[in-house]
This record gives C-alpha cells, sequence and structure tokens, in this order.
C-alpha cells in the first residue's frame, strides 16, 4: 500500500464532500468502521457514518470544500496502515486531524478506523 493509494481515500473523500454526497463519502470506510467524531461521539459502522455527514452536509456544511492532507503512511503489516490526516474545511470551517487505520480486504482499500479531533488555533490566534 503507497502513500498515494491511501491518499486516494482522502482526495475521494473531498470531492464527495465538495458533492454534498454522504453515501460516496461513507463508501471510503469499512463496513464495520470504527470512526470518532470531533465532538467524541463513537459510531459504529459505515451507515453511521452516512447518516452523520448526510446532516452535515445538509446544514452547517452545506457548500463547504474539505482540503485534505495526508502527513504520514506507516505500514504495520502488509495491507495495514497508520495514517495521519490534516484536513482544513473551508471557508471558515475547524482544521482536524485524523489518525486512522486502513486495511486492504476482499473489498478493496478501505478505512476501518478513525479517531478525528479538531486542531486548536496557534497561541495569538485563539478567541
Amino acid at each position: 500500500m503507497t502513500d498515494d493509494d491511501v491518499s486516494a481515500l482522502w482526495r475521494t473523500m473531498a470531492a464527495c464532500w465538495l458533492r454534498g454526497d454522504a453515501e460516496a463519502f461513507g463508501a471510503v470506510f469499512a463496513e464495520d468502521v470504527d470512526f470518532v467524531t470531533v465532538r467524541g461521539e463513537e459510531l459504529r459502522g459505515r451507515d453511521a457514518v452516512v447518516a452523520g455527514h448526510a446532516r452535515m452536509f445538509a446544514g452547517p456544511f452545506r457548500g463547504t470544500r474539505l482540503i485534505p492532507e495526508v502527513r504520514l503512511v506507516r505500514s504495520l503489516a502488509r495491507g495495514l496502515s497508520l495514517v495521519h490526516a490534516v484536513t482544513v474545511i473551508e471557508p471558515d470551517g475547524p482544521t482536524t486531524h485524523a489518525q486512522a487505520v486502513v486495511v486492504d480486504d476482499r473489498n478493496g482499500r478501505r478505512i476501518a478506523a478513525f479517531h478525528n479531533m479538531t486542531v486548536p488555533a496557534p497561541l495569538g490566534e485563539q478567541k
């Protein structure tokens, strides 16, 4: 699994976010994904991720754009990688940092675990 292979998942998320397509956004996650939101909510399974993002795309994040930067891809074993990614939501959205586990299985490459958190503004820029 190369860095570019893994980065493609985040590029797909960004494209689906821009379209407001929660189903396609959720397709990058394993069916049984464990997903922790920036608020610490624990979502179990792709359906929960899709439902949560559908609400976001219909509400506060409608018309926004997700800009991802994959900063680390570390192979843990064949077909298993640890990933760190930072995303910015534009305009005026939060910056988040995610740690994810990406797996290759019979269904392709998917995110099996995802833990997301907001990144505080640098000192001096905090409100």
